[in-house]
């Protein structure tokens, strides 16, 4: 088997450090001036800028056990797009569990812009406008 792209290895990096709500470990491959882009109209959608922000994204994820499982990954020099389950694992709430894509775009071994692409954007909507409200 080949050796993995390096960029294949920062998104591998990502998905552990998450797994284990690491946000230590996620600070270290952001860019200081990172951009990931929430699509919708929930309380948690926007472009966040800045690790700080991006943290505080993933901190609000945490608050319902979000969750994420890589299914499949394309790579080039400045791109990885991956394709993967989400969901959240709240008692006694309807849960979402749901198909996305991300666009992570990358520059100097670090994770620049972000780009998501929901399965269902009206599902995501309605789920975080019950939990975040």
């Amino acid at each position: 088997m080949g050796k993995i792209h390096p960029n294949l290895n920062l998104i591998n990096e990502f998905y552990q450090a998450y797994a284990n709500s690491d946000l230590d470990g996620i600070s270290k491959i952001l860019a200081k001036d990172i951009k990931r882009h929430i699509p919708g109209t929930h309380p948690l959608s926007g472009t966040k800028i800045g690790v700080n922000a991006v943290l505080e994204y993933f901190q609000q994820l945490n608050k319902c056990y979000f969750k994420a499982e890589p299914i499949v990954m394309g790579v080039n020099e400045n791109f990885v797009i991956d394709c993967h389950r989400n969901w959240s694992n709240l008692e006694n709430k309807d849960n979402l569990d749901n198909m996305s894509c991300l666009l992570w775009k990358f520059e100097n071994n670090k994770i620049v812009e972000v780009y998501n692409f929901p399965e269902n954007q009206q599902n995501v909507d309605l789920f975080f406008s019950k939990v975040y409200c």
